[in-house]
């Protein structure tokens, strides 16, 4: 019989949440994972105001992540500098989430980061949703 790693009894901080989703960056095939070199990953506590308005949300409980940046399929090579492309990872959104389903926390970062990868490569939520569907 396998030991189950017992629940944390804190919520992880955000450099275990950082961690987590290097982790799951590993995880992504040698071919794909070049294309997403240089993507960063930031761990905010929520999203804040000024984003939730411009993806129409009211509740900051519903964005567990967010890719910003230029999708590889809309980049020019007469591209001026642009920022650096970043995920976001919402601690306490993600931290709701992996308490209301009980789902491993670990899997549960790293579906978000798969998902806002696949925002990288130029993939809607629709997308996204029937890909995974």
């Amino acid at each position: 019989m396998m030991a189950m790693t017992p629940r944390p009894t804190m919520p992880p901080d955000a450099l275990v949440l950082a961690d987590m989703a290097e982790a799951a960056l590993a995880t992504i095939p040698e071919s794909l994972r070049k294309h997403v070199a240089g993507v960063g990953i930031s761990v905010e506590e929520m999203p804040d105001d000024e984003t939730l308005e411009a993806l129409g949300l009211e509740s900051p409980w519903e964005l567990t992540g967010l890719y910003h940046g230029t999708p590889i399929g809309q980049r020019s090579v007469s591209d001026i500098s642009r920022s650096p492309d970043l995920i976001f990872l919402y601690r306490q959104p993600i931290l709701l989430e992996w308490v209301e389903t009980d789902v491993d926390l670990s899997d549960l970062v790293r579906n978000v980061v798969i998902h806002e990868i696949a925002h990288h490569f130029g993939f809607s939520d629709a997308e996204i949703e029937a890909l995974e569907s």
